[in-house]
């Protein structure tokens, strides 16, 4: 039973160096700094736990959503946490309805970014004190509990609450079935690890390799600098990995409309799965042309880790925008609001494939697509989880990928908790990597 008031919440900015690497770099996003505003909240409860949420930024950007937690704060401080979960559409509400900084907004950008944070440390506390890891939290909670913590405010023209609940009802059957599965073969995952953009041949043929050894099936290549670069790569790693394996690319928003489907035409012969982020992540209908151009050649669209929120989901789902929907543990407003997209999905027949990898992103979303698969969606046609191997050292409960897989978390919570040495150590800018790197950085 949840229990406590909560008395105290803290955020620091916390960012690591991966641009001196060349980590995480794509068409948009070329020296990004992998980074997190870290909420940790504490309650009076004697039992001592702590609940840890995080927003996944790349640098700069990180004292932004910092400030905003802060505007937030005063929502939460004092709140006990068996009132915010007993009615936690009303608390969701509250948080995103906020009458000044909703101008700001509403439900999108730095505020929406902040809120995830906010919201992910109450699902960990929430989960710890349920002794449950989150997923399963999820997955053992009565559909009507579940309902209570969505708002489904601008989305009811295509999915009500009773429509939902009847999807619930419907994923009971077979569900100890499908968990079982889960514990012992583990949630399908594919690797972006082998091709960032900033990559040189040699260090994309070796990552590529010990990939292959191994054993995953399902790669991502980045694209969209270049497209006389993008063919001698994508040459390169279908000539590594054979013509069974699959294939994705992602150009990160770098392309007009035109563009996206002239260039894509180009990279057909190497049979991509789909192409991610091909245009603007708000261009809705061009994201619509973009698929109707494509699905001649056998490319799906994929889409959705900078969608602003449910809203926008709904509208590339009722657009036939997308063939591949791909959640965000931080992007949209923590679970509450990644249920109600799940759900809307499940009513489309569009397969979840969520985006993860950045800091922490993999630990979070793990539990939701495996929630997904147990509760919602009920199957594993088309669908996997994207896995990034970059910052697993620094959680205290980091990801578990055997055989290509993402093993289900045993301890209980959102495995969002970050070890305290690693969060001194690399919070900005007074860290003890920052207080070397800023020096040069400023020369």
């Amino acid at each position: 039973m949840v229990h406590g008031r909560i008395s105290r919440l803290s955020v620091r900015d916390v960012r690591f160096p991966t641009s001196l690497g060349g980590h995480g770099s794509d068409a948009m996003h070329t020296d990004p700094d992998y980074s997190a505003a870290y909420v940790v909240i504490e309650t009076d409860s004697e039992d001592g736990l702590q609940g840890c949420g995080i927003t996944f930024t790349l640098g700069k950007g990180t004292e932004v959503v910092v400030c905003a937690v802060n505007a937030l704060t005063h929502h939460v401080l004092h709140k006990d946490l068996r009132d915010i979960v007993g009615d936690f559409r009303s608390f969701y509400r509250q948080l995103t309805s906020d009458g000044q900084l909703r101008w700001i907004g509403p439900e999108k950008g730095v505020v929406h970014l902040a809120t995830a944070a906010i919201l992910n440390a109450v699902w960990d506390l929430w989960a710890k004190q349920e002794g449950k890891p989150l997923w399963k939290l999820l997955v053992d909670m009565d559909p009507r509990m579940l309902l209570s913590c969505i708002d489904f405010r601008y989305i009811t023209d295509v999915l009500t609450e009773e429509e939902a609940y009847e999807i619930l009802q419907k994923g009971q059957v077979g569900k100890k079935e499908r968990e079982k599965q889960m514990l012992t073969h583990g949630y399908p995952a594919y690797t972006t690890s082998c091709a960032w953009l900033g990559y040189s041949d040699t260090t994309l043929k070796q990552l590529c390799a010990a990939a292959l050894k191994d054993g995953w099936t399902r790669f991502k290549v980045k694209v969209g600098a270049d497209l006389q670069d993008d063919i001698r790569r994508c040459r390169l790693i279908r000539d590594m990995i054979g013509p069974e394996k699959i294939l994705m690319m992602d150009a990160n928003q770098r392309w007009d409309v035109p563009e996206a489907v002239e260039w894509m035409s180009k990279l057909a012969e190497f049979k991509p799965l789909w192409i991610e982020e091909p245009t603007s992540p708000d261009d809705i209908l061009g994201h619509a042309t973009i698929s109707k151009a494509l699905a001649p050649l056998g490319i799906g669209v994929a889409t959705g880790e900078q969608c602003h929120n449910r809203v926008i989901f709904k509208q590339l789902l009722q657009a036939d925008a997308l063939q591949f929907l791909q959640i965000d543990s931080c992007r949209l407003g923590s679970v509450n609001e990644n249920l109600s997209v799940l759900l809307m999905a499940k009513k489309f027949g569009i397969p979840v494939c969520p985006h993860a990898g950045g800091v922490g992103l993999c630990e979070l979303v793990q539990h939701l697509i495996i929630f997904d698969f147990i509760s919602i969606s009920g199957s594993l046609k088309n669908r996997m989880c994207e896995y990034v191997d970059h910052l697993h050292e620094h959680f205290k409960y980091p990801v578990i990928i055997k055989q290509a897989s993402y093993m289900p978390p045993k301890a209980a919570g959102y495995s969002t908790e970050m070890k305290e040495e690693s969060v001194q150590k690399h919070q900005y800018p007074h860290g003890e990597v920052w207080k070397k790197l800023l020096p040069a950085q400023e020369d």
